[in-house]
């Protein structure tokens, strides 16, 4: 009887291998691998050190200029002095927060300071300043007032096209009951809502109580505003009074829906 062919021989051989379970591997093959992770920890470590070390302790990336950008009344000198920041510290260890505070406490006319980092060397601050809506006339100099009604700043000389606020409300009711601090708020309010052009040509804001606001323009006009409520509707309705009877002296808009005109 003939044996099993050639073929049928390799055959058999490749199943047998197959049903072998694999060897142990060599153990010398598991080094590669072991020194390739310490390998990478190592370098990991030392680019971290690396990175600290730059930071903190190189003289590469330390405070050498401070940059001022937005200011129009302060000088970047002022700015700069009252925010001290630490020159030649590393740039990354700045107190940003520290420096904002300082300039918002020192620098009452600063609304707002943007502090940043900008690399490798310097810091930035770009400051907003506050911007008077109404002056408040103290002995020979005068105070601004900004949009929230905040006093920031004491002047010599007023700034132009600012108007000035009066306020007549003695011992009045409404000073007992809104506060002065209210009523200058209500003025701001007003002020905020004047059309542009009657913007421009107030010199007064004169607050008699809450809801007896009036305005006293150039020429010799001038407007009874009311209370600090439905501005937007009182300066459309002023604007179409003034272009109605462009000569008219008298304008009043406490009550919107029956406005009135007087004067020429």
């Amino acid at each position: 009887m003939a044996g099993p062919t050639t073929a049928q021989r390799g055959a058999g051989k490749q199943e047998g291998a197959r049903d072998r379970p694999p060897g142990p591997r060599p153990e010398g093959s598991r080094i590669p691998r072991r020194r390739l992770l310490i390998l990478i920890a190592a370098a990991v470590l030392l680019l971290g050190s690396g990175a600290v070390w730059a930071l903190y302790g190189s003289s590469w990336l330390r405070v050498e200029q401070v940059r001022i950008t937005g200011v129009r009344v302060l000088t970047p000198a002022e700015v700069e002095n009252a925010a001290r920041v630490p020159m030649g510290t590393p740039l990354v260890s700045v107190d940003t927060g520290a420096i904002e505070k300082r300039l918002r406490q020192k620098l009452p006319r600063i609304d707002s300071v943007d502090v940043v980092r900008s690399w490798p060397h310097g810091i930035g601050l770009k400051v907003t300043e506050r911007k008077p809506v109404l002056l408040v006339k103290k002995g020979a100099k005068f105070i601004e007032v900004d949009a929230e009604g905040v006093r920031f700043a004491t002047v010599d000389k007023a700034p132009g096209h600012v108007p000035l606020l009066e306020t007549a409300t003695g011992r009045s009711a409404s000073l007992r009951r809104f506060g002065a601090d209210r009523l200058v708020r209500e003025a701001v309010r007003v002020a905020g809502d004047l059309p542009g052009g009657v913007a421009e040509d107030t010199r007064v804001v004169r607050v008699a109580s809450y809801d007896a606001i009036s305005l006293e323009l150039t020429g010799d006009r001038t407007v009874n505003w009311g209370s600090g409520e439905q501005g937007a509707v009182k300066a459309k309705v002023l604007t179409a009074l003034m272009k109605a009877a462009p000569k008219a002296g008298h304008f009043d808009v406490s009550a919107p829906t029956a406005p009135a005109v007087s004067g020429s």
